[in-house]
């Protein structure tokens, strides 16, 4: 293992980027990724070299995020939220069609994923949403927790982590569709 003085400068940006990108809150950020070093510092003897150092340092940095999403879950009084059968009136009509249909993509989804300024506008649109969509969203979709870890964090109920994820998604596709794929043609 590496000496623990070199830790910060050689993972210290890429820790910040991905918590700030994460949390969305430079603050914030910030203290994650000091409490991620001193996590390290105090448990690096236990560091069996299973993965990278980095490796394990982005794994102990995203346990430090959820936690940190769970204590503010807690501290937030659950949002109002519109029953899924207001929201299926805004999204569909009578007979269960879209009322706006989804853009058609030119690129393959897949690809996206491997270009810098997808992400880069990804990083955007979810700066975008409310805090709460933009949680229940990233924990879903980019850290692949299932929809009842997701609930547990964000202290919600199955009705309204189903109606936050659909409403995240909803918002992602407009602005994505609408900064990103009519850009594109």
């Amino acid at each position: 293992m590496k000496d623990p003085e070199t830790w910060v400068d050689e993972h210290g940006d890429s820790l910040f980027r991905y918590a700030l990108f994460r949390i969305q809150d430079a603050q914030v950020a910030e203290d994650l990724v000091q409490e991620t070093f001193l996590a390290a510092l105090r448990g690096k003897d236990s560091f069996a070299g299973r993965s990278s150092l980095r490796t394990w340092l982005f794994g102990i940095l995203k346990h430090k995020i959820i936690d940190h999403i769970r204590k503010i879950s807690r501290e937030r009084p659950e949002e109002d939220i519109e029953t899924v059968a207001n929201l299926a009136d805004k999204t569909f009509d009578e007979q269960g069609v879209w009322k706006s249909q989804p853009a058609k993509w030119t690129t393959d989804p897949g690809l996206l994923f491997q270009q810098q300024e997808f992400w880069e506008m990804l990083q955007y649109c979810l700066s975008e949403l409310p805090p709460r969509l933009n949680q229940v969203f990233t924990l879903r979709e980019l850290d692949e927790l299932s929809a009842e870890e997701v609930r547990k964090i964000l202290n919600v109920t199955p009705t309204n982590g189903g109606v936050m994820l659909h409403r995240a998604r909803m918002r992602l596709r407009e602005c994505l569709e609408i900064n990103w794929f009519d850009n594109k043609d």
